[in-house]
């Protein structure tokens, strides 16, 4: 089977490629990688993907921005405590068949040695439960996904489908220090009350988009139109062996196996 991804444009083994790369996601946090995929590829995904949307499970609640539990100890309307809504759906990775280009790539050794390059990562490790792994995301008219940040230190999406309008990912770069234990609640009082200049990242079905959101704010705005919105994320850590918690799968994917 030929590979969906397009090696012309993307030559994974290439050193000063790599180089490159990694010193454009260290300057911006962010590096989109265009045609990523072959446009056949897209086209194979999509197809074998959007008939199964209504399959996808649909978290009904809302969340801080930490993706946090509420701490009853300070007032409901802190900054810590304001809640957001996302309201997209997802398929998880035991739902994506086996023969799915999605997972000839995540589970490609190159793909993954290209990534620990530009990461400046040693090792990169799928997650230890099942559902993790390969998500399939989908976005309806209305449907968004809100301002956060990333608990992992980076994350690695592709487009599928672009919708009518809408969709746009919006992001404020170095609101916090996660590492120094920052919360930073101006500056995030300050994005939520529409106080910050937010940047927009531009990108297209078929290209890879890594993404730096630990302390990045970052979310998905609503869509518009008959078109849904899909993207994929594929899931991966620096170490062996990390899976998500039972109330973590529950809350993300209504269910623990």
């Amino acid at each position: 089977m030929n590979s969906p991804i397009d090696a012309q444009r993307h030559a994974l083994g290439d050193a000063s490629y790599i180089e490159k790369c990694r010193l454009a996601l260290a300057t911006e946090g962010a590096l989109v990688l265009p045609g990523f995929f072959t446009s056949e590829a897209v086209a194979d995904v999509v197809a074998s993907s959007a008939p199964r949307e209504s399959e996808a499970f649909f978290a009904g609640s809302t969340h801080n921005v930490y993706l946090t539990p509420s701490d009853p100890t300070l007032s409901t309307d802190h900054v810590f405590n304001r809640q957001v809504v996302s309201s997209k759906g997802l398929i998880a990775d035991d739902q994506i068949a086996a023969d799915s280009p999605l997972r000839d790539v995540y589970d490609d050794p190159d793909v993954r040695a290209f990534l620990c390059g530009v990461l400046g990562i040693d090792e990169i490790h799928p997650y230890a439960d099942h559902l993790s792994s390969i998500n399939v995301h989908f976005a309806s008219e209305g449907k968004e996904l809100g301002w956060h940040f990333d608990n992992s230190s980076f994350a690695v999406t592709m487009l599928l489908q672009a919708p009518d309008g809408g969709g746009d990912f919006e992001y404020v770069p170095d609101v916090r220090n996660a590492d120094a234990g920052d919360m930073a609640y101006d500056r995030v009082e300050a994005v939520l009350d529409g106080h910050e200049t937010v940047n927009t990242l531009h990108f297209e079905p078929g290209d890879l988009v890594l993404f730096r959101g630990r302390n990045a704010m970052h979310r998905v705005t609503p869509t518009e139109g008959d078109t849904t919105r899909i993207l994929v994320v594929f899931a991966f850590n620096d170490e062996p062996g990390v899976a998500l918690s039972d109330s973590a799968l529950n809350t993300f994917y209504g269910r623990t196996s």
